[in-house]
């Protein structure tokens, strides 16, 4: 908005720059001008000076000139009849002596942006190209860029574009990189410039002599080129080897990134190039600037997902520092979470438990959830520390450490007796909708085992009426009944003052619809609302859905130097097990043996066949045969989360018990599928080579059970994406009873003459008799898979694929 007054002032303005006193004298009137160029900063109207200021142009002081400029930039679109008298002078100064006269006219020549001065700019800019001078050619590609965005439909000149690839090679750094940008926004519907070997060794050579943007420049652009050699691809390497460990954190990340493109074959290579850079990793990290220390721990929970201890003897460079701001000591706390091990947990504990009593509540809070997160490898440490933090009486860290235990007793039943027993008495604390929430679950599983667990449920039902969360009312609801099927005596009245309030007096009809159904279920019988609420949780012989595997390179590389890792900064990750062998990591190591039987590279998507059913032989060459036909691919993206994949197993089990055991099950979206597959020797195989087969076909084995143990069983999931039917999640089962192998062949140990007797396992055992089992005699994996939804293709083009995968493994 104008400033009051501001019509005088343009008319004081107005009579000074037409003043024939001010204007023979050059201070004077460049001290008007500048006057002019102020008030137009200040937000006052000054485009009725537009034609004084045209005059104003027309001097030999490069100063004026700069502020005149500025100001016909700025209102050139508002006048653009009177723009045309610009284009004389700026014309004019482009034949200018004086370099920096000549850059500054092309400038600003293609800087006021109007399509009808085009004809009048491509003249001066050819010319400038041509120039002497190294800043006037730098002004005149950049030129040919905007005379592009200016009119984007029209054509450039073959010869204009054929001189801009003959610049690459000018002996200015920055003209070569200004070439590369102007070419890529000239050819962007083409695909940008064009990248070939002696262009690409051309531009790594002359790398260093680039400023830092303009080597991130080269090094973004490079990334679509591809060696046409396994030579070629090691010179490039050896040409960026000094890039990789550059002090200056763009050109480090740039040249990773290129790194990891040009290797996606050659994981060896990717593993050693990402411990080259963990040097320059640290070192940015302690950088003065808060966001480049931000985006390198992102960058680094990013390569921890593929190298869980790259960090790891450098833990003490993430600890926080008292000054540091909280988004930063919470993305390092998840960083120490990933780099706990038996030699440093009980140095990241003392420290964690320090940021605990944080005086910003939200590190405080994410200190204790990452107590929480380590404890389900070390639970009794995490557990007395948890402990002692709820005798501090602060509202916000008893809440925190009430949903961590509500965590950790999901993934660790084993923590139960000492949550437990914590639990008493802290009710009173609790403040927030989801430490209540929290509580009450942890009083609906173990409530038989709190003492005081009836009394705590009576405070919160006396206070329903003023609750406010509707949350904490539907948790209530099931907690009291849950507690009322162990506990019937102590809970009988609360449970009927509840569900009265809730069907009588409750406004909000999600609770009220929740409180009709339970005393409906009650009328049904006690039974029968037992077999509803305490019915089949997560398998036992699981252990838990929690860990993640050591995740390929080639799933992120894609998002290394991007804006990815830091949008997924609200996200805490889980850390891979540790010290457990039903969730074991593997090192991404090329499996040569199995990529050469399916013939596949270790890319993000893989395409496959998807043809095939459950007759399937261990030859994968006969399925990639058939994908021409009809492709079928695997990703594993976006992720499903283990809570996430119980959700919708469960729901499977619920639908087979209605439905009856059947082997094709439809549903109105999905369909569920179990078949049959003679794989003797995987039940028997390590967890670890049988996660990196699966992976190297992007299907994810989200828990499994340790070898040698009955029942054997696999989760795993993948999303398909077929050429005709779109994109379906596949969430699956392989299970191992071993009924059929109770019975063996027993071969006498020292017998020549090779004669075997059946008999029973257990026999063999004690006779001392060694047992030889043939393969495929009985041996069966089950396997069932769920899909959603439906595609009768895909899931079998998916079967197809599992079982050469299982067979390739045998």
């Amino acid at each position: 908005m104008p400033y009051l007054g501001s019509e005088d002032a343009v008319r004081e303005l107005r009579r000074a720059l037409s003043n024939p006193h001010v204007q023979s004298d050059q201070l004077r009137y460049r001290n008007t001008v500048l006057r002019a160029v102020r008030a137009m900063s200040q937000g006052v109207d000054v485009s009725d000076l537009f034609s004084e200021m045209v005059k104003a142009c027309a001097t030999v002081d490069i100063v004026q000139k700069k502020l005149v400029y500025v100001f016909l930039c700025s209102y050139a679109t508002l006048n653009p009849e009177l723009s045309l008298l610009v284009i004389n002078t700026l014309r004019k100064d482009c034949q200018d002596p004086n370099p920096m006269v000549r850059s500054l006219a092309l400038r600003n020549m293609t800087n006021l942006r109007l399509p009808s001065l085009v004809e009048y700019v491509e003249q001066p800019l050819t010319a400038g190209l041509r120039d002497r001078a190294a800043c006037v050619r730098r002004v005149a590609v950049l030129g040919w860029a905007k005379l592009h965005h200016l009119q984007p439909h029209s054509e450039i000149d073959a010869a204009v574009v054929n001189e801009l690839y003959g610049l690459l090679r000018d002996p200015d750094p920055v003209v070569m990189v200004n070439c590369l940008r102007a070419l890529e926004e000239i050819l962007k519907e083409e695909g940008g410039v064009a990248i070939n070997k002696p262009i690409t060794h051309h531009l790594l050579n002359r790398l260093k002599e680039s400023d830092v943007w303009g080597q991130c420049e080269v090094l973004r652009i490079l990334q679509r080129y591809r060696p046409q050699s396994e030579d070629e691809l090691f010179d490039i390497l050896s040409l960026l080897d000094a890039s990789l460990v550059s002090p200056h954190a763009p050109v480090m990340a740039a040249t990773l990134s290129l790194f990891l493109g040009l290797c996606s074959g050659l994981p060896s290579v990717s593993l050693a190039a990402l411990e080259r850079v963990r040097g320059p990793l640290l070192a940015t990290c302690g950088s003065v600037s808060r966001e480049t220390r931000f985006t390198a721990l992102c960058h680094i929970q990013l390569l921890l997902r593929s190298l869980p201890g790259l960090m790891g003897a450098h833990y003490k460079r993430f600890f926080c520092s008292y000054a540091e701001p909280a988004y930063i000591k919470q993305r390092k706390m998840q960083v120490l979470v990933e780099l706990v091990n038996d030699e440093n947990v009980a140095m990241l504990l003392d420290e964690l438990k320090g940021y605990c009593t944080d005086v910003n509540p939200e590190t405080a809070q994410a200190a204790i959830s990452a107590l929480g997160r380590i404890g389900r490898s070390y639970s009794d440490r995490c557990l007395e520390i948890l402990t002692g933090l709820l005798g501090l009486k602060q509202e916000h860290i008893t809440s925190a450490v009430v949903q961590t235990m509500c965590n950790l007793v999901w993934v660790c039943p084993q923590c139960s007796d000492t949550v437990c027993l914590a639990l008493e008495g802290c009710e009173g604390m609790l403040q927030d909708s989801q430490g209540r929430q929290a509580l009450l679950w942890l009083l609906a599983v173990y409530g038989e085992r709190v003492s005081s667990a009836p009394y705590t449920l009576e405070v919160f039902i006396d206070g329903v009426r003023s609750e406010a969360s509707l949350g904490v009312k539907m948790e209530l609801l099931t907690t009291t009944m849950k507690l009322f099927l162990c506990r019937p005596s102590e809970t009988q009245d609360m449970l009927g003052r509840l569900l009265h309030y809730c069907i009588e007096e409750e406004m909000d009809m999600c609770v009220r619809d929740q409180a009709l159904l339970y005393y409906r279920l009650l009328h049904c019988g006690i039974e029968e609302t037992r077999k509803v609420l305490q019915g089949r949780r997560s398998d036992p012989s699981l252990g838990v859905l929690i860990g993640r595997p050591a995740e390929p390179i080639t799933q992120w590389a894609s998002s290394f130097n991007t804006l990815e890792p830091l949008r997924q900064g609200g996200v805490a990750t889980e850390p891979a097990s540790r010290g457990s062998p039903e969730h074991v990591t593997f090192d991404p190591k090329p499996n040569t043996d199995l990529s050469d039987t399916l013939n596949c590279s270790q890319d993000e998507k893989v395409n496959l066949d998807s043809d095939g059913a459950s007759g399937f032989t261990s030859s994968s060459a006969d399925v990639l045969a058939c994908s021409a036909a009809a492709p079928l691919t695997l990703s594993l993206s976006p992720a499903l989360s283990p809570e996430a994949f119980e959700r919708l197993w469960m729901q499977r089990h619920a639908s087979h018990a209605e439905q009856g055991a059947e082997k094709l099950e439809e549903e109105v979206d999905s369909v569920c599928l179990e078949e049959h597959i003679q794989c003797p020797a995987i039940p028997y195989c390590s967890p670890q080579s049988l996660q990196a087969a699966m992976q190297l076909v992007n299907i994810q084995t989200l828990a499994f059970t340790p070898p040698h143990t009955l029942p054997w069983r696999v989760y795993l999931y993948t999303h398909t994406q077929h050429a005709h039917s779109g994109s379906t999640l596949i969430v699956g089962e392989l299970l191992y009873t071993g009924e059929a192998s109770r019975r063996v062949i027993a071969v006498k140990k020292g017998t020549e003459d090779g004669d075997v007797v059946e008999e029973e396992e257990e026999e063999a055992r004690l006779s001392g008799r060694d047992l030889v089992r043939k393969d495929g005699e009985g041996e069966e994996v089950k396997v069932t898979l769920k899909q959603q939804p439906r595609d009768d293709k895909a899931l079998k083009g998916f079967l197809s694929i599992l079982t050469t995968v299982l067979h390739t493994h045998n």
